[in-house]
Order: C-alpha cells, then structure tokens, then sequence
C-alpha cells in the first residue's frame, strides 16, 4: 500500500512560478512510475506530466510542455512538480498518483494510488 501526500499549493499571479511535492510512503518506492493529474472547476482530471520510476523518462501534456518540470528524489520517496509561467487557466485541484510499474502512462484509470489534491490558483 501507498499512501501520497501532496503540498505547495497556493495562490499565485499570473506569470509566477509554484513548486508541488508529493510525499510517498510505502517500499521501494523506484519501483513506481508517478505522475500529476489536475482538475479545474467543471472540467474533468486531466493528464499534466508523469515520470519513470527512474526517473529517466518523462512525459508531458501539450499544453504544460516547456513550463512545467516533474523530477523525482527516490531515496527521499517525493517527487515533484516546477511550474513556471503560470497562468490562469492552470487553476485547478492538482493530485499526484502512483502507478504499480515502473513505466510512464498516461491514462488515469492506469494509476493505483491518489493523493488528496493540493489547490492551486493563478490570478490574473
């Protein structure tokens, strides 16, 4: 069992910069492909980014593609998310999920474990 944790949250103008962790428990955690899904008001989850269990590979959505980083620290079990050049469209409810495989996906249903969400807004 995983349980995740996410953090960094906040409030910020447009054109800023936020940095989400996520903490995991549970063993090995290399041995879990992770990524970030988020959810904006009346709109569905949707994919933002995801990496390796390595780390060596990672994958992003269009329309993060350049702004955002996932990067990960396995011997520290977190994994997390830079976003730069915020806008307002990138408000939304942001989860990081945990995948049993060490392989990047993108399909939500393909993830095991979900963290509780950690808002973020971007003001205008």
């Amino acid at each position: 069992q995983v349980q995740l944790v996410e953090s960094g949250g906040g409030l910020v103008q447009a054109g800023g910069s936020l940095r989400l962790s996520c903490a995991a428990s549970g063993r090995t955690f290399s041995n879990y492909a992770m990524g970030w899904f988020r959810q904006a008001p009346g709109k569905e989850r949707e994919f933002v980014a995801a990496i390796s269990g390595s780390g060596g590979s990672t994958y992003y959505a269009d329309s993060v593609k350049g702004r955002f980083t996932i990067s990960r620290d396995n011997a520290k079990k977190t994994v997390s998310l830079q976003m730069n050049s915020l806008k307002p469209e990138d408000t939304a409810l942001y989860y990081c999920a945990g995948k049993c495989s060490r392989y990047i996906t993108t399909p939500q249903y393909q993830y095991d474990y979900w963290g509780q969400g950690t808002q973020v807004t971007v003001s205008s």
